[in-house]
């Protein structure tokens, strides 16, 4: 973050000064008072069980420089005006009051004077139903080694995350990394408006949050927003082998760069093999070709490759530069195919972050083909925010468990997977379940949406003790 004094902060978000003499440096901006050090400028916002505004005081006298915040606090701060408008994804049904829409809306102003401020700064943005978090990760990558980068960590990519982000970005950074989500139309637009992007990233239209969107259709017309935000000096960086992502060319101004397995694609992957599931691949670019040999597990993230290949491409990039990189590049985000070997032989894949149809599938295909030769397990909760298509999504990833030739198909409180898998109430009872059967060689995925809280059974997995109680216990409550 550029630095700025909480006078200048309150001219950026059109809030008014309180307890402050204006003088106050500010470095950082914070939303964990715990974090808020010496020139940390706190966010009071509301949360689940308890309001920021209460900590403001405690944030100062930990060395913070101020607050920004919705009303008036015990402690130098900027309180900024409603923002009349929704809280939006973040907040969800804690903003009763708007305190919180008030405090990320002048995030927002204060995120976009920081990016405006730095006009050398490449911003890159990725969006898709899935293999954003993936992506992003490979961005970072590829481009730290042609100049200081700064990317999110985790799947920081809502109204907190994004603006949260772009203000890491001070004079030295050369490229920001931004992840965009969507759980409405409009939301990636508004993301685009606080850091606007150079490049642009569509890597997939899935079914990710159908029960909010209502079509597939309206879910390409949100993910497309963010093409239709690039200058016509920008880049749209799309992947060729989904149609509804390479018809986006036709929304954007910016020069178009194809990526995929087709020949029509300008970056492309040729010769894919696989080695322990991870994928090998010839690098094809108008600039020259290269190899790359991926750490990450699963076939879908040569996509993802390609479309981290092409952006560092653009920024100055060669193909064996890139292709080191990506070959190079490790897991950095929990729980998306993360993959563990136990001293007993057993794999245990933890992609319990979040699931949906397709990446379902690819997570089912990485499993077979990780796990070729040894007996394969697949331990699935329920996809949610799939409206009325959540029951024959569910037979649907049933159905390619066994076309993959997946061994064992055990739901967790889930019946829509059908009479072939093994049906169990909840996490605690796979735990036991897992912990009876499952033998030396053997290779475990867990995958499901978030809030099912399978992660927790692969985190027992990987730390078998004796039988626990209490550990099955705080399973069944969560």
């Amino acid at each position: 973050m550029i630095g700025m004094r909480l006078a200048d902060v309150a001219a950026v978000t059109g809030g008014r000064l309180h307890r402050a003499t204006g003088e106050e440096q500010v470095t950082s901006v914070e939303f964990d008072s715990r974090k808020a050090g010496p020139g940390a400028l706190f966010l009071a916002l509301p949360g689940e069980r308890v309001d920021g505004h209460t900590f403001a005081a405690a944030a100062v006298t930990a060395g913070a420089a101020g607050v920004l915040a919705a009303r008036e606090v015990d402690a130098p701060a900027v309180v900024v005006p409603p923002a009349g408008g929704v809280a939006g994804t973040y907040l969800a049904e804690h903003d009763a009051d708007g305190a919180g829409s008030a405090v990320l809306a002048a995030l927002a102003r204060l995120a976009r004077h920081n990016v405006d401020a730095l006009p050398g700064l490449a911003v890159v943005g990725v969006t898709g139903s899935s293999g954003k978090t993936s992506t992003k990760d490979l961005l970072a990558a590829v481009l730290a080694p042609l100049g200081p980068t700064v990317a999110p960590p985790g799947s920081f990519n809502n109204e907190l995350g994004h603006p949260w982000t772009a203000l890491r970005a001070d004079a030295g950074t050369r490229h920001l990394v931004l992840e965009l989500s969507a759980r409405g139309p409009g939301h990636i637009a508004a993301l685009c408006a606080v850091a606007p992007p150079r490049i642009g990233v569509v890597l997939n239209v899935g079914r990710a949050h159908l029960g909010e969107f209502g079509s597939p259709e309206a879910i390409a017309h949100a993910k497309g927003e963010l093409v239709e935000a690039l200058p016509d000096t920008g880049v749209a960086v799309l992947n060729a082998d989904d149609p509804a992502v390479a018809a986006m060319a036709s929304r954007t101004v910016a020069r178009v760069v194809p990526v995929g397995l087709g020949a029509g694609a300008l970056v492309r992957a040729v010769g894919v093999t696989s080695e322990a599931g991870r994928a090998r691949f010839r690098l094809v670019t108008p600039a020259g070709e290269a190899d790359v040999a991926l750490r990450l597990v699963g076939a879908h993230h040569v996509g993802n490759a390609l479309s981290a290949a092409a952006v560092a491409l653009e920024l100055g990039g060669t193909p064996e530069g890139v292709a080191a990189a990506l070959s190079a590049a490790a897991p950095v985000s929990r729980w998306r195919m993360e993959v563990t070997d136990r001293a007993d032989g057993v794999t245990v894949v933890n992609d319990a972050y979040n699931a949906n149809p397709e990446s379902m599938r690819a997570a089912l295909a990485a499993l077979t083909d990780l796990g070729r030769g040894r007996r394969t397990w697949a331990v699935l909760g329920r996809m949610a925010e799939l409206g009325e298509s959540e029951a024959a999504a569910h037979a649907e990833v049933a159905g390619a468990a066994a076309e993959l030739g997946v061994d064992a198909l055990v739901a967790v409180g889930e019946p829509g997977y059908g009479a072939a898998a093994r049906h169990v109430p909840d996490p605690a009872a796979a735990l036991a379940l897992l912990r009876a059967e499952v033998a030396t060689g053997d290779v475990v995925l867990v995958k499901a949406s978030r809030a099912v809280g399978l992660d927790r059974v692969a985190d027992a997995l990987l730390h078998e003790a004796p039988h626990d109680d209490r550990q099955e216990n705080e399973l069944v409550s969560r």
